[in-house]
């Protein structure tokens, strides 16, 4: 076995084997952009800089801490506040988190939709070039086609 190969995509923070694809989550969490799968120990902004991710002028997007400094041109970045190292954050800042984790919520159940296609989740020992991406692009669009028989019912994102 390669040696080289297997560390690439080896996660110490997993501690395992990993692979990541970043998404974009529309407001009824059909997945509308998915970046090519890269290996699990890259930073979640990196994957993202590299993907050359584009918006439409005017968008909103929101994002979790992990994607701190991104942003797009002509995009309107809204993140939760980080609580300062030695101290708490103030009520008005939990609130606002509040807020945001309910838009947000929507993504993780976007990605646990594409996790029910246990082949995205569980070991797989397919090393063939591009099989990865083909996998994740065939469960997104399994889910986006699910959520036309079964849409979920979210409140309207505030603005």
């Amino acid at each position: 076995k390669d040696k080289d190969a297997q560390r690439t995509y080896y996660s110490g923070k997993k501690k395992r084997h990993t692979v990541k694809n970043n998404v974009v989550v529309d407001e009824q969490a059909k997945i509308c952009l998915l970046t090519p799968t890269c290996e699990g120990k890259k930073h979640d902004k990196k994957v993202s800089d590299e993907a050359n991710i584009r918006l439409p002028e005017g968008s909103i997007l929101y994002q979790d801490t992990g994607f701190q400094g991104f942003a797009l041109e002509g995009v309107t970045i809204i993140q939760p506040k980080k609580k300062p190292r030695g101290k708490e954050l103030t009520t008005e800042e939990k609130a606002y988190n509040r807020e945001i984790s309910r838009v947000r919520i929507r993504v993780e159940h976007a990605i646990a939709g594409v996790k029910r296609y246990r082949i995205v989740k569980d070991r797989n020992r397919n090393w063939k070039k591009g099989f990865r991406d083909l996998v994740m692009e065939t469960c997104c669009g399994l889910h986006n086609f699910r959520l036309n028989f079964r849409p979920w019912h979210y409140d309207p994102v505030p603005t």
